[in-house]
């Protein structure tokens, strides 16, 4: 769970899953330790703590970054309450990743739409230029995952990761034209 400081972080406790790590012997109390707080046990073993919390690293910090992104570029674009827009895409985004993983992955990356990619890239570089390196890195993320998980050709999706790869050159080398 997510606890960034406000007074309401401790109602959040409840029903959560909370990792534990612990010796055989001590497995019984550490057990009961986090039924008595309200929560899920969820067993870690102590070589995969540090996996398990880059996982929820990329989950939670790496979501609030995305969308606040996201409300960036539609701020830049004239929208006066981004949240309101955004709030109900995001939302379904998630609850469809959580039940169907990658094949919940939808937009111009997945059809391969290499037209609305190009000019996705050609506003941000205009219009919100710090934007598009997490862009063309999450682009290039979503195109392997769509290609593992065979939603589209494999053509297709190798057109894509060719251009952005190229995108990301040439923002690395700064030979933008």
């Amino acid at each position: 769970m997510t606890f960034p400081g406000l007074d309401t972080d401790a109602d959040n406790l409840a029903g959560l899953a909370y990792a534990v790590t612990s010796p055989d012997d001590e497995r019984m109390n550490a057990e009961q330790l986090v039924v008595d707080l309200g929560g899920v046990p969820v067993w870690i073993a102590e070589s995969d703590r540090t996996l398990y919390h880059a996982a929820l690293v990329l989950g939670a910090n790496n979501l609030i970054s995305l969308t606040a992104a996201s409300m960036q570029a539609l701020s830049a674009a004239g929208v006066a309450d981004p949240g309101m827009v955004l709030g109900p895409l995001v939302r379904t985004s998630l609850e469809n990743a959580l039940r169907l993983g990658d094949q919940a992955l939808t937009g111009p990356v997945r059809r391969a739409d290499l037209g609305t990619i190009g000019s996705h890239v050609a506003a941000l570089r205009e219009r919100a230029p710090e934007l598009l390196p997490g862009y063309l890195q999450f682009a290039l993320v979503t195109a392997h995952r769509a290609k593992a998980a065979a939603l589209n050709t494999a053509e297709e999706l190798d057109r894509v990761v060719n251009l952005l790869r190229t995108e990301v050159a040439e923002e690395r080398s700064g030979t933008v034209e």
